[in-house]
């Protein structure tokens, strides 16, 4: 009975005669955008650097379909930097096989990063390809990951037009 009229004390329709939205706390911003991906290719003044490595079947101068998107980029680098004349393509192996053997695997891999290059629009007189095998390493090639690191194709610019 007693919850019969308080109940019965409530009832009616109550009306809200105020339009003006409420504000609880501050309102929350948006989301920060993602942070942008580094970049890939980066022009530098005297090379081109690459920040992933250009992938090549095992053993053969095959470069894999997983590295077209980072050859062009390499090929946007060029058109947007006409400024660059010769830019020398260099392949290195590390010190494993026969030496004659890495320096000629060296040599084809340069070709054929020079060839797919031509071949999605870069002026092949601004393309010089070269192996050295494993006569320049970068670090010891005591250890797979040393390895790892001494197997690369550089991009080092070999002309360019003087700044006016």
């Amino acid at each position: 009975m007693v919850l019969a009229g308080a109940l019965s004390a409530c009832g009616g329709i109550t009306h809200f005669e105020d339009t003006t939205p409420i504000v609880l706390g501050t309102p929350v911003p948006p989301p920060a955008p993602p942070p942008a991906e580094p970049a890939r290719v980066e022009v530098k003044k005297d090379r081109i650097e690459i920040q992933e490595k250009i992938q090549f079947a095992f053993d053969k101068a095959e470069i894999l379909p997983v590295s077209d998107s980072l050859l062009n980029e390499v090929v946007g680098a060029l058109q947007s930097h006409k400024e660059i004349r010769k830019i020398g393509i260099h392949g290195h192996t590390d010190s494993e096989g026969e030496a004659n053997y890495n320096q000629s695997l060296s040599d084809r891999r340069a070709v054929a990063v020079k060839t797919w290059l031509t071949a999605h629009g870069v002026e092949a007189k601004r393309l010089e390809s070269k192996g050295f095998g494993e006569s320049k390493p970068i670090t010891e090639n005591d250890s797979p990951e040393g390895r790892e690191k001494n197997r690369r194709v550089e991009f080092l610019i070999l002309e360019q037009e003087s700044a006016p």
